[in-house]
This record gives C-alpha cells, structure tokens and sequence, in this order.
C-alpha cells in the first residue's frame, strides 16, 4: 500500500464535514440513538479502507441499510428482550460473518446476479419511507411505525396538534441545505445547516421552547465508542435480516466501487471487496455500531477531494473517532427536525427520474423487477422486499438463460448451407434438415431443446439431422440425454442425429455422461482449425445417410 500524501489528509477532512451530519441522520432512521451513528463511522471506515481493493470507498452508515435495519430492530427487540442497539450490534456481527465467509470462498461473481432494476427498485421505495419517515419529526407530532399507509395515516391523524416552531426549524434546515449548495457544491452543505441550527438551539434554549434534540433520545458523552460483544443468540434470531442485510450491502458497495472504477480505470477484485466490507461490519458489531456499506456520497466525495490512496478513508474514521470523543456533548444539542430536514434533501436526491423512466420503458421483464421491489419496501418488511427482488432477478435470469436461439439451413442448390424457414423444408435436399443453435445448454434449457429437435423432424421425409453446436455452451448431462435420447429414437426409425461444432468441453461432457456412445462417435464432428471444415464434414455424412431415401432426386 502507498504511503499517505497531504491530499488523503485534505479528503479525510472533507468527508468528515459529511460524515458526522450523515451518521446522525442516518442513525434516526434506523430508529437507534443517534450516536450509534457515528460509531458506525469511525472503526468501520477505517478497517473497510485498509482491508479492501477499491483506494476510494468508505464503509459506514448509509440510508438504505439503515432503513433495513429500522424496520427489524424494533420488533426483534421487543419480542427477544433486548435493546435496540444489542439487535443492531448482533445484525452487524451476522452481516459481516457472512460476506467475510463469501470474501474468502471467492463468491465476488454472485452479485451480478442481482438486476440493476432491483436495485433500483429498492432505493426508490427506500427514498420514499426515508421522505415520509421524518414527516413525524418535522412538524413535532406522533407517527408510528410500520408499513408507509399505516405510517400517513397515523402522522395525518395527529396532523392539528403540529409544532409550529418544529416545523421551522425543519423546514429551514431543508432550505439552507438547498441554498448552500446553489451558492457553491463543493462546500459542507450538511454540515453547515446542522451546525447552524445546533448553535442556535445553544443560543436560544430549543428544548425550553418545545423543540426535541438529540439528548431527548440519548444522550452522547465524550468517550470513545464502547466495546460490545453480540449476543449469539440475537444473531440466530436476525440471520434471515442478516441474509438480506448481506444483499443490500454487498450490492450497494460493488455499485459505489464501479461508479467510481469506471472514472478512474481502476481494477476492482469483487471477492475481496466482499472481504473488507464483511470486516468493516465485523468491526461495527465489536465497537457498538450498527450495519454499514460503502457510502455513494462519501466515496464520490472522497474521490472527487483529491484521495490518492486508502489511508484517507482510514483518516476520515479517525477524526470522526477523535470528534466523538472529544465533543460527544455537543451534538446533544442537535435538534431532531433538523436531522429530518437533512435526510429530506437526501431522500429526493435518492429519487432518479431519468433511470426510473429508462427502466420503464426498456422491456416488460425489468419493468416488472423495479415496480414489484418498489411495491414490496412500501407493503412488507423491508428484508423481504429485498428477497422478492433477489427472487425476480433469479427468475429473470433463469428466463433468459434457458432461452435458445434456433435457426434453420437449408442445403441449396449449388451445396452450400443458407437460411430457411422451419415450415418450409428445402424442396432441393429435403432429407436433411440443419440446425443452428446459440445459448446455454444447462437443465433449464431442456425442454425447449427437445421441442426444437421434435419439429424440426415432425416431417418423416427428414432422414437425417444435423445439429450445429459451435455457438452453445453450458452442456451438462440432462441436455446430454436429451441428444442421446432423441438419437436413439431416430435410429429406430432408419433416422440419424448428427452433431457437429462441439469445443472440447462439450466433448468431454458427451464422453462421461456416455452420450458419444449412444449417438455414435461416427455420428459427432467436434470443431475443426478450419471454418465450416467440420460442419462441411458432417454434411458429406449425412448425404451418405440419406442416400437413396430423397424422392426429389439425389441432393448435391
């Protein structure tokens, strides 16, 4: 690793301006007291940083992790007898367990698995609850949790009794942030209207006048984050959370890790990205702090600040550690509807018109993906939200990868192969029929291969087929069986299967599983050096095979 330069310490400051307002806002969310937010900000980050391979992502508290864990931690709590903060510390220890294990067993490819839709689906719906989760917050009034109609309805109900100044502060939070960032971006927007608002509360006595601040949840000492150890108990109990918590993570950290890689052509290993983030999280549960992934805005910021290596990750970690330890006390002073205010900016920005309108309209496939996750955070809890989306993108894929693509040829007059129409046999060599097949042939594509064996020799006039493989791979021993199969029953018949274009692999898979000996090793022409040498080959055996049987005269 490169030694550390002054601009991993100025990006270090940088991200810490946003890390402090971000890990108590994001802590609101996951419905624990609001320190455990920055806690999740110090160790995490700075363990993430060193132990994975992107130089720029920064592991700590994100909004839709913490929705996550805001949606379980209460009722796990309260049906195992246990604090919030013990749920939240045992769900990190689980997480991070779990993506350590897929780290080590090389298990990076897996993410990709899970469609971009989903994904998307999944943030849109986040950003709404984060959106309408602080309404309770910004107008001073009681809101229960629970799924986003019971949460309007319960807010709406007690919608007179709101608290005007509440509703100022909030709402001027919202605004300073929005106004900050028109006058200049690269400034502390966050951390500026926080901090203002935090100073006036000092000045002015808000908890005197009615407004909640942090210490009203919890109050933050000047000490360092303490030591916990999760209840392994806890961690059985949240193991299914703890599986989509995994999803969640892992897919949002390769996301932030590639947005950044694709700018500036560095290589990512998914596999040890899995590593880090699992000992990030590992490190979370051990130091009082609840799960963590690799922050989008953080990370961006930390790229954009000027880091040249991992250490101003680990910097960043530091100076929020030194930070809590030394004035703890004042961020008692925060006033929650500010907090709120925040995490209003961050939830609209959440929203992506143009991606959403873009998956819209692709195709019916990710449409459904993005609308049925964005249904699913709104209606269930959100670990099973993330497992309906897991559960879509495997059928997606399932779909897709089963499909084959079949194309007919035809033997011309001149001898040579061209494309023809399935229900339109050659009127010159209509003994023999050609397939071309593309795809995977795995177990799922089975059937459909069969289906496409069985039409193209419904004709009885077809006495042999040949089957191009050149453009498959995959092949495993159902689709093995359905060739050998399907050769005996045309050997029955006087008929001949013949297979031609197969690469080594498809060879060896046709010699174990017996498949060769069954067809007829005289019957297979694996790929040759030269183009359509092979196919050229099977050709001349199969007008061998049908001599004597075309009615229309001897094909070429």
């Amino acid at each position: 690793m490169k030694p550390a330069s002054r601009h991993d310490v100025m990006a270090a400051l940088t991200v810490t301006f946003l890390a402090i307002p971000q890990g108590l806002a994001y802590a609101l969310i996951a419905d624990l007291p609001p320190v455990v937010g920055l806690y999740a900000a110090t160790l995490p980050a700075i363990i993430g940083s060193l132990t994975r391979s992107s130089r720029f992502v920064i592991s700590g508290p994100t909004n839709a992790l913490s929705l996550l864990v805001g949606g379980t931690v209460g009722a796990v709590a309260a049906s195992q007898g246990a604090s919030p903060v013990e749920v939240a510390v045992a769900l990190a220890f689980g997480i991070g367990t779990i993506q350590v294990l897929a780290g080590i067993f090389r298990l990076g490819a897996l993410v990709d698995y899970i469609s971009a839709p989903v994904v998307l689906g999944y943030i849109t719906g986040a950003a709404v609850l984060i959106g309408m989760g602080q309404l309770g917050h910004l107008t001073g009034t009681p809101m229960e949790r629970g799924h986003l109609p019971h949460q309007l309805s319960t807010w709406w109900g007690g919608l007179g009794d709101t608290h005007l100044p509440t509703l100022c502060v909030g709402l001027g939070t919202f605004c300073l942030v929005l106004m900050v960032r028109k006058w200049n971006r690269s400034w502390p927007s966050a951390l500026i209207a926080v901090g203002a608002t935090t100073l006036c509360s000092f000045a002015f006595g808000f908890q005197e006048m009615g407004i909640r601040v942090v210490a009203d949840l919890s109050v933050v000492q000047a000490a360092l984050p303490p030591l916990t150890l999760p209840r392994f108990s806890l961690v059985l109990v949240v193991l299914p959370i703890a599986l989509a918590g995994t999803v969640l993570s892992l897919v949002e950290s390769t996301a932030v890790g590639r947005s950044i890689a694709s700018k500036t052509g560095e290589r990512l290993d998914s596999s040890q990205e899995f590593l880090g983030q699992g000992l990030a999280n590992l490190s979370a549960a051990f130091c009082g702090g609840y799960p963590v992934s690799g922050s989008l805005s953080r990370s961006s910021l930390n790229w954009k600040a000027g880091a040249k290596t991992p250490w101003a990750g680990a910097f960043s970690g530091l100076l929020v550690l030194i930070l809590v330890w030394t004035a703890g006390p004042f961020v008692n002073l925060v006033p929650l509807t500010s907090l709120g205010g925040l995490l209003l900016v961050i939830a609209w920005e959440l929203l992506d018109g143009s991606r959403m309108a873009a998956t819209l309209k692709s195709n019916w496939g990710d449409a459904l993906a993005f609308v049925c996750t964005v249904v699913g955070t709104w209606t269930v809890s959100l670990d099973k939200a993330i497992f309906i989306g897991v559960g879509i993108s495997i059928v997606l894929f399932l779909r897709r990868a089963r499909l084959l693509v079949v194309g007919n040829l035809e033997v011309n007059a001149a001898g040579q192969l061209q494309e023809s129409s399935p229900d339109q046999p050659s009127t010159r060599c209509p003994s023999i029929r050609v397939l071309h097949i593309e795809g995977s042939l795995f177990f799922g594509a089975a059937g459909e291969l069969m289906g496409a064996l069985d039409l193209a020799t419904e004709d009885p006039a077809v006495r042999a087929l040949v089957v191009r493989l050149k453009r498959t791979q995959g092949l495993d021993i159902t689709t093995a069986q359905v060739f050998a199969q399907k050769s005996e029953l045309l050997r029955t018949e006087q008929r001949t299967l013949i297979l031609v274009g197969m690469r080594s692999e498809t060879m060896k898979i046709l010699d174990r599983t017996g498949a060769s000996g069954r067809i007829g090793r005289e019957n297979l022409f694996p790929t040759e050096t030269a183009w359509f040498q092979a196919m050229d080959h099977a050709l001349h055996h199969a007008l061998a095979k049908t001599k004597g049987h075309d009615q229309h005269g001897p094909c070429p």
